[in-house]
């Protein structure tokens, strides 16, 4: 597959200073464009995703008038942290 050329953006002289002060030993200009491209990517789309699901939990409690009390949601949510914690200090 070709690839494709991000357009050009022009930004201030400031910006471009602390960009290259932040930049990793042997990183390029280029490399660091297309990293941040990427998580902003990954984040615009976790964030549709969330609206997504959202918008079908509220359709679904308005259909059924329905709801899980929030401590119920809360005490789900702290146990999947803690298993994920203990499976990370293994």
């Amino acid at each position: 597959m070709k690839t494709a050329v991000i357009p050009q953006v022009r930004v201030e002289p400031e910006l471009r200073a602390d960009l290259d002060s932040v930049l990793l030993p042997g990183e390029t200009l280029t490399e660091f464009v297309e990293a941040s491209v990427r998580r902003a990517v990954e984040f615009r789309r976790v964030q549709t995703d969330f609206a997504a699901r959202c918008d079908a939990s509220l359709a679904a409690y308005e259909r059924t008038r329905v709801s899980i009390p929030s401590d119920v949601v809360l005490s789900k949510l702290e146990a999947k942290v803690a298993a994920r914690v203990k499976q990370l200090r293994k």
